[in-house]
């Protein structure tokens, strides 16, 4: 079966996820990880796409981004992928592949979901046992966002801007927000819609995205479709009564 190609809209927030193949490491030094938020930066701003939030792990990257323009994610996620690669083999005396396939993405509704995925890369370190507190991990957007380091190259939402009316009071509120965490139902429902590229949200969101793009947005249903009972059941033959009942 051909793959779906991937739901990508402008103007809408995506959660990303890249893998290193066969789950080995993409980052074994402090220098791999800076130039990766370097390449971020500039592949971002090329191509017109808003960085929100990011978490740098070992053998992967999440990342929570807006695209401004047409096609602006794809390109800027291939961009930042070749460009990492041909770094990473010549830093470390290396060939091959590096990636796990193509990126996973999933758009997320604003309002429901966007706050709960900055949330959701703040924790994965403490998630993955890495950390005990988001503060503690030095490669991801959560010191920005609760005052104690500045990432130039971010662009924060503007849903993170009505937590409060000074940077204060949002640094504040956001930092209750990481502490309160997320329900096992969101941690799950923002992995599974990234990992299987569906869109994320209400209804409602779901039927205006509809209305965008002819690409299926959810996951359909398994089998064969069921047809509708008749209202008038057919006649049995008697002598196929007995064997059905013990099927």
């Amino acid at each position: 079966m051909a793959r779906l190609p991937r739901l990508t809209l402008t103007a809408h927030p995506h959660h990303v996820i890249l893998r290193g193949n066969n789950r080995q490491a993409i980052f074994v030094s402090v220098a791999d990880r800076t130039f990766m938020l370097e390449v971020l930066a500039e592949e971002a701003q090329r191509h017109g796409v808003d960085v929100h939030a990011y978490v740098l792990m070992s053998n992967h990257i999440h990342l929570l981004l807006t695209p401004q323009r047409d096609q602006a994610l794809p390109k800027m996620m291939q961009a930042l992928g070749r460009r990492y690669v041909r770094y990473f083999n010549r830093s470390h005396e290396r060939t091959g592949t590096l990636w796990e396939g193509r990126y996973r993405s999933s758009l997320i509704q604003t309002e429901r979901h966007l706050l709960a995925c900055m949330v959701y890369l703040d924790l994965n370190p403490v998630r993955a046992g890495l950390v005990t507190d988001p503060a503690e991990h030095a490669w991801s957007s959560h010191r920005h966002y609760v005052g104690t380091r500045l990432d130039k190259f971010l662009t924060p939402h503007a849903l993170y801007w009505q937590l409060g009316n000074t940077p204060f009071a949002r640094e504040v509120a956001y930092t209750e927000m990481v502490r309160a965490g997320l329900s096992a139902n969101q941690v799950g429902a923002l992995t599974q819609a990234t990992l299987g590229g569906w869109a994320l949200g209400d209804e409602g969101f779901k039927r205006s995205l509809q209305s965008q793009t002819q690409r299926r947005l959810a996951p359909g249903q398994v089998g064969r479709p069921i047809k509708p009972k008749s209202d008038v059941s057919p006649p049995q033959d008697p002598s196929h009564t007995q064997g059905a009942a013990q099927i």
